[in-house]
Order: C-alpha cells, then sequence, then structure tokens
C-alpha cells in the first residue's frame, strides 16, 4: 500500500470508492467527479488529501482542509476539518491508520492547533476509527458527533 497525495488523476479511482460507499449506505453526500476534484483534491482551503493505493487502484482516501468562515460544519475557523474514506472492501487492512500519518504530519507542518471530525451518529465505524485515532467527542449536532483532535 503507497500513501501519497492525491491528484487529478486519482478522481476517477476516488470517485469509485465514493460511489462504493454510497451504494453500501455508507454515504449520503456526493460522490461524482467535479465534487471529488473541488472538495477533496483542490479545494480552495486545502492542506492534504492523501490517496491510499494498491495494485488494485484507489482503496481509501483522507482530505484535510482548513476551516473557513461560516463554513457548512460550524467549525471554528482556522481548525482542521477531516474527511476519510475507505472502500468497504478495504476496511480493517490500516489503510484509515496509514493515511492519519500523512494527515497528521501535514496538520503540524500547517500549524493546525485542532481537527475536527464531524461523523453521522448512526455510523459507528467511523466513530470508532476517529476516537481509536485519539479524536474525543466535543459536541453534537443535528444526528452528527463531533470529534476533535489535539495537534
Amino acid at each position: 500500500m503507497i500513501i501519497r497525495p492525491a491528484t487529478p488523476d486519482d478522481v476517477d479511482g476516488m470517485v469509485a470508492v465514493l460511489q462504493a460507499l454510497t451504494t453500501a449506505g455508507l454515504r449520503t453526500r456526493p460522490d461524482d467527479p467535479e465534487f471529488t476534484l473541488n472538495n477533496y483534491v483542490q479545494p480552495p482551503n486545502g492542506i492534504l488529501c492523501s490517496v491510499a493505493v494498491d495494485n488494485h487502484g484507489v482503496r481509501g482516501l483522507q482530505a484535510l482542509t482548513r476551516a473557513l468562515e461560516n463554513n457548512q460544519w460550524g467549525v471554528t475557523p482556522g481548525w482542521g476539518i477531516i474527511g476519510t474514506h475507505i472502500s468497504p472492501d478495504a476496511a480493517r487492512q490500516g489503510i484509515g491508520k496509514a493515511l492519519f500519518a500523512a494527515t497528521i504530519k501535514a496538520a503540524r507542518d500547517a500549524g493546525l492547533a485542532h481537527i475536527d471530525a464531524t461523523i453521522a451518529s448512526t455510523n459507528a465505524g467511523g466513530l470508532a476509527y476517529y476516537e481509536a485515532m485519539g479524536f474525543r467527542t466535543y459536541r453534537e449536532m443535528n444526528g452528527a458527533i463531533c470529534k476533535k483532535f489535539d495537534v
């Protein structure tokens, strides 16, 4: 497994991961190429989007952005916002842990003090993953649990 920064050439593989999550009932947000490029690979407030790649292609991705004023998640401006997406058929293989190692380095390099992960309260796997990475619940809102990591 190789962990590296995502490029526009990875969008099709990233979309395949996102669509597999949608099909499995684990994702409700958009999963098309334009959304993926603009929100993960090249967002204006992006810090790092990493992909996990093996001989089957992209198996997972993790994006870290800087929270802007009035962001949709209500995250304190200047904090990091993280999103992690692992293909259902690649779960529980250490991909999330490997992606987070790259993300935490980028967070430190960017001078972030905190990272927010907003997870659907029904997403037991996502909640367990972030808890295992050291995130702790700091608030709840509209069916979501918000976890904070102190960088």
